[in-house]
């Protein structure tokens, strides 16, 4: 059960009714080791209505072939790589795809620069070590061991982060399904449903790329950036709206029409050109993602309820989207003042959005 006073439970505690609803109304083949079967795998990311009439609510707003073709990969023997820019939904994809293949999403390994080999294999209990020698009991269980011992699936993020020699520890595991532990002379073999989910940012090329024997290891399904502003105006009004449950903030009658205009702003700013194609524009130096405008309008709601009057409005959104777009003091500045002076300024239905903006810059 979930702990009402949780600010954000895991993705199988959240939907567990609707994993429920799935389970009970799926009569197709699954996998070993998996909870339900790759179609109602993907009904659950994707959202549907079942026979009995009941909806499941979409989770991930894209096309349907990258979701098929994720959740089969899932289901061979080849590791599953979520490859994006920011903000594209890597990471929730990757929770939820966990939740609804293996009912766990927690089995989730962190790469960052300082991620060390132990917590891609195992490692140690120092005390009892020094006081017993290596043993199963002094042995420390990385999520990838956990998982290969249940037949689940673990999570790493941010792979490419992680140090080359870190991310080579993979290659066994992922090819022979093996994970050694020479210290007890045993090794743990996989159960038959694990797997791997793994993601990467777009924009780390050059950090830590993989290497040709581990990249070969994995399946790689490019997220993009949502194709229309409808699309991500709905992917940013479902978050918002869930993500302001959580928080307990009042609903913003006129939210969808801020929503929309930060979506705008954003998609112009990134693809360098105003939304009728008649200005060109210099693009910012951030990502400008949806998840960024997710956290704008979350921001704005919060100040509409607690310093205005509930209705979010231009100026509670103008105060973030600056802060989002104006990442480098020096060349984004230049680059939202032309964007106000150009774009913004010569749209009469932005009048009042123009003023916040120029006040808050």
């Amino acid at each position: 059960m979930t702990d009402a006073s949780v600010l954000r439970p895991h993705a199988e505690q959240q939907y567990a009714d609707e994993l429920a609803l799935l389970a009970e109304h799926d009569d197709r083949p699954r996998p070993p080791g998996w909870r339900l079967s790759p179609w109602a795998v993907t009904t659950y990311l994707l959202g549907g209505e079942l026979p009995g009439g009941q909806v499941v609510s979409p989770k991930y707003i894209g096309p349907r072939r990258l979701m098929e073709v994720a959740v089969a990969t899932l289901a061979t023997d080849r590791a599953l790589l979520l490859l994006g820019v920011p903000g594209t939904a890597k990471t929730w994809v990757s929770e939820h795809l966990a939740a609804a293949v293996g009912g766990d999403s927690t089995l989730l390994v962190q790469g960052t620069a300082g991620t060390s080999e132990e917590a891609v294999r195992y490692g140690w209990n120092y005390a009892r070590l020094l006081a017993e020698g290596p043993s199963e009991q002094a042995l420390v269980e990385s999520p990838l061991m956990r998982a290969m011992r249940r037949g689940t699936v673990a999570r790493i993020e941010e792979l490419t982060r992680m140090p080359s020699d870190v991310q080579d520890t993979l290659i066994t595991i992922l090819s022979e399904k093996t994970l050694p532990v020479p210290e007890l002379n045993t090794e743990v073999q996989a159960r038959k449903g694990f797997t791997v989910i793994a993601t990467a940012n777009d924009r780390d090329r050059g950090v830590n790329e993989l290497s040709s024997a581990l990249r070969r290891r994995f399946n790689t399904v490019v997220l993009p950036l949502p194709d229309s502003v409808d699309d991500e105006v709905d992917i940013v009004a479902r978050r918002v709206g869930q993500l302001g449950k959580a928080l307990e903030l009042p609903e913003a009658p006129a939210g969808l029409a801020e929503i929309r205009r930060v979506v705008t702003v954003f998609r112009e700013l990134r693809g360098g050109m105003s939304e009728d194609g008649r200005t060109k524009l210099k693009s910012p130096s951030g990502t400008l993602s949806t998840a960024e405008a997710i956290s704008v309008i979350t921001s704005g709601l919060a100040l509409a309820a607690h310093f205005g009057d509930g209705v979010l409005r231009a100026a509670d959104v103008a105060g973030g989207i600056v802060g989002a777009v104006v990442q480098d003091p020096v060349s984004d500045r230049v680059v939202w003042q032309e964007y106000l002076e150009t774009v913004v300024r010569e749209r009469p239905e932005w009048r009042d959005f123009y003023r916040a903006c120029r006040e808050v810059s």
